[in-house]
């Protein structure tokens, strides 16, 4: 008797212990699994704090490069394009450039919009017409396209179709541009002058690739080239002119402050007191005035900068 009570206990033992050591697996497994789903949790916040830091940068790119301006109609859906933008060979409407699939540029790829802003070619390999100002884009990083990408790809998506270009023969001829490309493009990333300060590279950066100031502040040929001859010394415009930039004493800004310079792009009051009005009051509202404090100081850096050109802008008589 006293054998069999012996041989049970230790089976009972057994049991117990079994039963413990599964209890311990089946706790293990619940921890691994839940260290498991928290880095899995955990990842794409992590994953996505880049995101959120490059739409936000891109945000900023966004204002600084003017979008808005152009691809969004009067009292419209932002960026849904339809703009009317008057050229002397005719008008051109700002695309749809929301993530829209079908009107916008939501089957697009960050590398096709890099090519559009660097080359001045579409998705389809139809090369833009020059109202699109790849002109000066070309010049905008690759890490700064990849910011600005990131913030489009955020921008809602607006179904509004987009207008064709009111343009007569020959200058609705896309082909034409490859030869137009050949004489007064020259695509590449903004380099800095090594000659000149940070601050007035920066400067140089925000006018001429991101800003593209010189599309209406420098004039232009018959076949609507830039005259870099006379860059940002003043332009003729459909519905007006754009000032000579330069410090030229008589015809540009040579008298001007460095407040002065910052009243304008902040406020967009002149040194007498008076404000602009117009599409620059626009480019005020929406993109100088949305500047850095230490970009606002560059950008005059840079236009202080530049070389005298003597060239009085006047609209030439109709």
């Amino acid at each position: 008797m006293h054998f069999t009570a012996r041989f049970k206990w230790p089976a009972a033992v057994h049991a117990v212990r079994a039963i413990s050591i599964l209890e311990g697996a089946v706790f293990v497994i619940a921890i691994r699994a839940a260290l498991l789903f928290g880095l899995v949790a955990a990842g794409p916040a992590v994953a996505q704090a880049p995101d959120a830091a490059r739409v936000q940068r891109g945000e900023y790119l966004f204002h600084a490069a003017g979008c808005l301006g152009c691809h969004t109609e009067k009292d419209g859906t932002p960026l849904a394009g339809g703009r009317e933008i008057k050229t002397p060979f005719g008008s051109f409407y700002g695309p749809n450039i929301t993530s829209h699939p079908t009107f916008g540029i939501g089957r697009w790829t960050e590398a096709q919009f890099r090519r559009a802003l660097r080359e001045g070619v579409r998705p389809d390999g139809a090369h833009y017409f020059p109202a699109f100002p790849y002109t000066a884009f070309t010049g905008i990083t690759d890490a700064d396209i990849a910011d600005l990408w990131a913030y489009l790809r955020a921008v809602p998506p607006a179904a509004q179709p987009n207008k064709p270009h009111g343009l007569g023969f020959p200058f609705n001829i896309r082909l034409a541009m490859i030869g137009w490309k050949a004489l007064f493009f020259t695509p590449g990333e903004f380099k800095p002058d090594p000659a000149k300060s940070a601050e007035i590279n920066r400067g140089a950066y925000l006018v001429n690739a991101l800003g593209h100031c010189g599309e209406c502040h420098t004039p232009r040929n018959a076949a609507g080239g830039l005259d870099r001859s006379k860059w940002l010394a003043g332009g003729v415009l459909p519905e007006g002119t754009a000032p000579n930039l330069t410090p030229h004493p008589v015809t540009g800004l040579g008298k001007w402050s460095p407040g002065d310079f910052s009243d304008l792009l902040k406020m967009g009051m002149t040194p007498d007191g008076d404000f602009v009005g117009g599409e620059m009051a626009e480019v005020v509202k929406e993109t100088t005035g949305k500047l850095s404090d230490a970009d606002t100081k560059a950008v005059i850096a840079y236009l202080r900068s530049l070389p005298p050109v003597e060239n009085r802008v006047r609209k030439p008589k109709s």
